[in-house]
């Protein structure tokens, strides 16, 4: 990665472990140590907030440059990985900066000491801070390392490498980002760099249906008011072609870098994600299950899943 990246991304509270990998604080495992309340997957799966390593063993790779990303997508570094740390170092590495980052809730008085012991021994890995998991080379091995040592795994992918995901070795929780209808949607908002994005996800859609009988899967649907929050027949359709355990109909946020790109006004209010929510349930036959507010997101289940609240691990 280029040094300017590098230092533009650490001043952003990234850590590095490694090469190509980074780990980054999540707000809501700072605000759970802080007893301020957790991310909406503890209310919606039971994970811990506090025990939680949000990282990327890609950080800047990626097929895409969603309009919504609060990343720097302008210095995306392409789709190809070369040289790749080992599986073994990167969870060693992601830890060791874990606690670094957490160092400074040492002298904070607001904080759960109890809590912030436990964060010190993280129980979760969301593969899911930047960049495309599915492009770092050793992702199973990674994932399979991780189960061994008694971690649970979240792996969110882009759906712009099919094959890879077809024989992904099955994470705790498989999501796919889909964040388009339809494809002139969708190209409009991915802005894609391969010829046949929409055909990659449309195979990947079919790999999580299939995947989905041996692991947890879910779709995340990136709403933004003004340009998706349409054709809710036509996100339905998606669905069923997926099946997956659960859909997350979430708001886009006005973060990051995205603010570069999009306007405050995209940013839908959580009434407009349940009232889009309920339009998408009644076309897919899927129900309402929960939602958290704050988080501006609702939770869809299968009607054969019947506890929402799964535990990870």
């Amino acid at each position: 990665m280029k040094d300017k990246v590098k230092q533009l991304l650490e001043k952003q509270q990234y850590r590095f472990a490694g090469r190509h990998t980074a780990v980054k604080i999540c707000t809501w495992t700072k605000n759970s140590i802080r007893n301020k309340g957790v991310c909406y997957k503890e209310r919606f799966y039971g994970i811990s907030s506090h025990r939680c390593v949000q990282m990327s063993p890609s950080i800047g790779f990626c097929h895409n440059r969603c309009i919504f990303c609060w990343r720097p997508i302008e210095y995306t570094e392409g789709t190809v990985m070369t040289a790749t740390d080992k599986p073994k170092e990167i969870i060693e590495k992601c830890i060791e900066q874990q606690k670094v980052l957490l160092t400074g809730f040492g002298g904070n008085d607001n904080a759960d000491k109890k809590k912030l012991a436990e964060a010190d021994k993280p129980k979760h890995f969301a593969i899911s801070l930047s960049g495309e998991p599915t492009l770092y080379p050793k992702l199973n091995s990674l994932i399979k390392e991780l189960h061994k040592q008694g971690y649970s795994t979240f792996v969110v992918t882009n759906g712009m490498e099919p094959g890879k995901l077809a024989g992904l070795e099955p994470p705790t929780q498989l999501y796919l980002s889909v964040d388009a209808p339809n494809k002139e949607l969708f190209l409009k908002i991915d802005q894609p760099a391969v010829d046949d994005a929409w055909q990659r996800l449309m195979d990947s859609l079919d790999t999580v249906r299939r995947l989905g009988t041996k692991t947890r899967t879910c779709l995340r649907l990136t709403m933004i008011k003004g340009l998706n929050m349409v054709h809710p027949e036509e996100w339905a359709e998606l669905i069923a072609m997926a099946k997956p355990w659960f859909v997350e109909v979430k708001a886009y946020m006005f973060v990051g870098f995205s603010k570069k790109r999009m306007k405050r006004e995209n940013m839908p209010l959580h009434s407009d994600i349940k009232a889009f929510s309920k339009k998408i349930a009644e076309h897919s036959g899927y129900r309402i299950a929960d939602q958290e507010p704050r988080s501006r997101v609702v939770l869809l289940v299968r009607d054969d899943i019947k506890n929402s609240k799964i535990q990870w691990g």
